[in-house]
């Protein structure tokens, strides 16, 4: 693997305290989402509020604005519209809080077939959920997230030491708080399809931490006289390069999707791309160094288990 930088000796811990700050507003940028998602606030997609969505292909070019007068003057103002210019589709998205689903998408049907009548029109696909499972698929959201980050604890514990994998499970859930919030900030709509790459997400950034975690143990065994400051920098500085080329690499998959891929696959990799970011960045300043945070660690070595 080719070497980007040579060997460094930054002072990764000497900067903790700042990225401590910038980390803390992130966390609670994300438990402010959070709480604004369970309030039922947030851009939530209608995975989770509930609603109708339909996908009409017409057999031309057709126009957006028509089509978005339409459904206003028949009383669906608030219809979200997604064009698919290449294939002429339509993407209609309602999102309501009763059971009537099922009549509103045959009622946006029977309304384009009518105001549309010189097209043709072929519904590809037509999907309803009430407020009722909508409301179930967030609980599940959440305790999917909750039970992967208990899993994070009990592998990294299980492989290393209890504190590594409080550590680690903290910065997992930092990421994944991190690009909810930044999601919430952008106003981007919240589907399972979102709740999926957050839960890439944490995978990924657990992969990036055991490395420096592996290398930090290493240093462990061998520095024995050195204070715990130290072993961490010189952990994360012998695998920087390898922690810039993964996240170079992922980046150059993600950077295309996220601007080329379509809109169905934008949002996954628009939060995929957020979370390497994030993850890179939680796996130098946020898990090393809360392992410094353990009572009796400052000043002397970490004891292994």
């Amino acid at each position: 693997m080719i070497e980007i930088i040579g060997k460094t000796h930054v002072d990764f811990m000497g900067k903790r305290k700042m990225a401590f700050v910038l980390s803390g507003i992130l966390v609670l940028l994300g438990l402010f989402s959070m709480i604004q998602i369970v309030r039922g606030s947030a851009n939530l997609g209608i995975d989770f509020s509930g609603g109708t969505a339909v996908q009409l292909k017409f057999d031309k070019a057709f126009s957006i604005e028509r089509a978005r007068e339409t459904l206003s003057a028949h009383g669906l103002p608030d219809a979200e519209l997604q064009e698919f210019t290449q294939d002429h589709k339509l993407l209609v998205r309602v999102k309501t809080s009763t059971t009537i689903e099922e009549e509103i998408a045959e009622k946006i049907v029977d309304l384009f077939q009518k105001e549309f009548s010189d097209y043709q029109i072929v519904v590809d696909s037509s999907m309803s959920i009430g407020p009722t499972i909508g409301h179930k698929l967030q609980q599940d959201a959440l305790i999917a997230i909750t039970l992967s980050l208990i899993g994070v604890i009990l592998y990294i514990a299980t492989r290393f030491e209890f504190r590594f994998g409080v550590a680690a499970a903290i910065a997992t859930f930092h990421d994944v708080l991190a690009v909810l919030g930044l999601y919430y900030v952008m106003d981007k709509e919240i589907t399972l399809l979102v709740v999926t790459a957050l839960l890439t997400l944490a995978g990924y950034s657990l992969t990036d931490t055991v490395v420096v975690f592996d290398r930090i143990r290493e240093n462990l065994r061998q520095r024995r006289r050195d204070t715990v400051t130290t072993i961490i920098n010189n952990g994360i500085n012998q695998v920087l390069s390898r922690t810039l080329i993964t996240t170079a690499t992922t980046m150059l998959v993600l950077i295309p999707l996220t601007l080329f891929g379509g809109e169905v696959i934008h949002d996954f990799s628009l939060a995929l791309l957020l979370g390497v970011i994030v993850g890179t960045y939680s796996s130098v300043f946020v898990a090393s160094p809360l392992l410094m945070l353990w009572p009796g660690a400052e000043g002397r070595l970490l004891r292994r288990g």
